[in-house]
């Protein structure tokens, strides 16, 4: 009979999959599993304890759940008083491929079918964005029945609730992300027009070009954590997010040293990471991730708080980084 210890590590990633998505933090989602694992270690050291669970991976992914709607209730306090706008901590990856090919053809940076199995059990960012409209609870019976296909049954008890109760929770919270989630979302391809596209006009400062790729109602978010500048509220509307972006890349231009840039993989789709000197002390890292519907940009987020940013690699000298131009004032 394996130890505990085995059979907890066969599940880790199941679980640290489960509090991700629950958590929209990474470093929250360790602390969660690891939490796991002691309740897991101190419950089951029987075998007469270990004989009553006939699922492993349903106690522990309900465990894990309610570790984690105890993180989201604490956490929705602390967010009441975070400074600025909450996003979710993203998770990167390098591009197959050189970096600085993004202007090739269509297809440059495609990632190949191997490299799309790797990103298939990935949350999209653009769905842990709209979770945290969700309440604590509402977000727990969604992911767990909608993303997991965890029974009612197992959610109530997780929750503490009645099963009837858990499926309204997750009726309302489905509508939520329905309602909040883009309709048709691009393809690769088109995704990486759009965002070379966004790119030139935004390093070359042209407004009407930029005006060209933006959705009407479309929205700016950005986190910096108190710590860089970025929108403190969202900024809605072509016109307001055009202007808000050409400020913010011509203050990056003129107010860092050695401004690199770069496309990236976030959470398995084409995004942006940026880093420069900011000041001696305080370095500047960035990631920003984009939601396209039908041609346009609808969303833009901006992730800049350096707590959520940790574990996001470094931009290495032969990366070849997006060029910069350093613009005209005015």
């Amino acid at each position: 009979m394996r130890d505990l210890a085995t059979e907890f590590e066969a599940e880790r990633d199941h679980l640290m999959a489960v509090a991700y998505r629950m958590l929209g933090s990474r470093a929250e989602a360790e602390d969660a599993v690891q939490e796991t694992w002691l309740r897991y270690a101190t419950a089951l050291t029987t075998p007469e304890a270990r004989a009553e669970v006939r699922d492993l991976r349903a106690w522990l992914t309900t465990a894990t759940a309610r570790i984690s709607l105890d993180v989201l209730r604490s956490a929705r306090v602390r967010r009441e008083a975070y400074h600025g706008q909450w996003l979710p901590e993203p998770v990167v990856s390098r591009l197959p491929g050189p970096a600085g090919a993004l202007t090739g053809g269509p297809n440059s940076f495609a990632p190949d079918p191997a490299e799309r199995a790797a990103h298939t059990d990935q949350v999209g960012i653009a769905l842990l964005t709209v979770l945290e409209r969700l309440s604590p609870e509402q977000r727990v019976a969604f992911v767990l029945h909608d993303v997991f296909a965890v029974p009612f049954a197992e959610i109530a008890t997780a929750l503490g609730t009645t099963p009837t109760a858990a499926r309204q929770l997750a009726s309302r919270a489905r509508r939520a992300v329905t309602d909040g989630s883009p309709g048709q979302p691009a393809d690769p391809a088109e995704h990486q027009r759009l965002l070379t596209a966004f790119l030139e006009a935004a390093e070359s400062g042209e407004l009407d070009r930029l005006l060209e790729l933006l959705a009407p109602d479309v929205v700016f978010v950005g986190d910096g954590g108190g710590l860089f500048p970025t929108s403190r509220h969202p900024v809605v509307g072509a016109l307001k997010v055009a202007r808000f972006t050409l400020g913010l890349f011509r203050r990056a231009a003129w107010e860092t040293r050695d401004l690199r840039m770069m496309p990236v993989l976030v959470n398995g789709s084409l995004g942006i990471q940026v880093e420069a000197e900011y000041r001696p002390d305080l370095p500047l890292r960035g990631v920003m991730w984009f939601v396209t519907e039908q041609g346009r940009l609808t969303g833009i987020y901006h992730q800049v708080n350096p707590a959520k940013l940790a574990r996001v690699p470094r931009i290495a000298p032969g990366e070849h980084p997006w060029p910069i131009r350093r613009q005209q004032a005015g």
